[in-house]
């Protein structure tokens, strides 16, 4: 099958689009022929994570398709059932934190940007009926992300007020989209006015420039939650904005991921300060009912052969995109 591979060279340059084996089937697993696969910013880490000298792997966390195969024992699946892939392997039940072993498909194992992959029969989950290919591809790592954050973590109720610094993201995007759909408030930065007003067009209710004085701006508001991933370059803005007794939830750091806090200003505040990542098969589920409710898509910025992985990786490299970016395998 063909597949993005990295490959005997450290970062981007160690990747390539070649002819590898396809996986064979075993006892209690299937094989997906997949139909879209969707890029996070995490296949960028991989390519620095990686050691070359540990052999091929093929890239990617996220994807859809259908089952070709399946192995022994397998009985929940039928050869012909379209499916997403879940990418958290070995987190099953909602916990405060993802249990010893926990790791995201893509690293260590062989991922999705190929033709076929092969899963245990727990991974995958029923492509929701209202998605296309492309759409189901390209959300289960960001869309559990952005679930987790605000249900599990952040505990987002009907009115609350929501801020997203550095809307762009597939995970912030998918973010807007959950907290509007339970009727919250949201504010959102960008540096970018195009994706401002992208944000406003998914029903942000503020939207401000990221370098702006955001007390100025949003003297008005009571920030409850806000969804930090950015890091050091808006942390300590992200602290000065909440309401005292608010909460920051962070999951990522696109800048520099060591932040200084004013550890005074901090406890006077009574902040509550909490980390998330991903989440487990149990919230998937959830997450993907929620979506079939409230009929919500993901935002596809742009897609993808796999033949143009050098032109993809560097475009997501380079944050160009309002959303998710997916590769087209159908």
């Amino acid at each position: 099958m063909k597949a993005i591979v990295h490959e005997n060279k450290a970062g981007l340059e160690g990747l390539t689009y070649k002819e590898v084996s396809e996986p064979e089937v075993k006892k209690n697993q299937v094989k997906v022929q997949l139909k879209a696969a969707g890029m996070n910013r995490r296949d960028i880490a991989v390519t620095h994570r990686h050691s070359p000298d540990s052999g091929p792997l093929v890239l990617g966390s996220d994807g859809a398709g259908v089952i070709s195969e399946v192995g022994e024992d397998v009985s929940q699946w039928k050869v012909g059932d379209e499916v997403v892939i879940n990418p958290g392997l070995g987190w099953a039940n909602i916990s405060e934190a993802p249990p010893e072993g926990f790791e995201i498909l893509g690293l260590p194992d062989d991922g999705t940007f190929g033709e076929y992959i092969v899963i245990d029969q727990d991974h995958v989950e029923t492509k929701p009926n209202h998605l296309s290919w492309i759409e189901a591809g390209v959300l289960p790592l960001a869309a559990l992300t952005a679930y987790r954050v605000l249900f599990t973590r952040g505990r987002v109720k009907k009115g609350d007020t929501v801020m997203l610094p550095g809307i762009g993201s597939g995970v912030l995007t998918f973010a807007l989209k959950f907290a509007k759909a339970i009727e919250a408030r949201v504010i959102v930065t960008s540096r970018s006015q195009e994706k401002l007003e992208k944000a406003k067009s998914l029903g942000a209710d503020v939207a401000i420039d990221t370098n702006s004085d955001w007390n100025e701006e949003l003297k008005d508001e009571k920030v409850d939650l806000l969804i930090e991933s950015v890091g050091r370059a808006t942390f300590n803005k992200s602290l000065k904005i909440i309401r005292k007794g608010g909460t920051i939830v962070t999951f990522g750091a696109t800048t520099e991921d060591t932040v200084e806090i004013d550890i005074r200003h901090f406890f006077y505040g009574q902040f509550n300060l909490l980390g998330s990542t991903m989440g487990s098969a149990e919230e998937l589920r959830s997450m993907l009912a929620f979506i079939e409710q409230h009929q919500i898509k993901p935002e596809v910025d742009r897609t993808f052969q796999l033949s143009e992985y050098d032109y993809a990786f560097n475009y997501l490299k380079d944050t160009k995109n309002f959303g998710k970016i997916g590769f087209d395998l159908s």
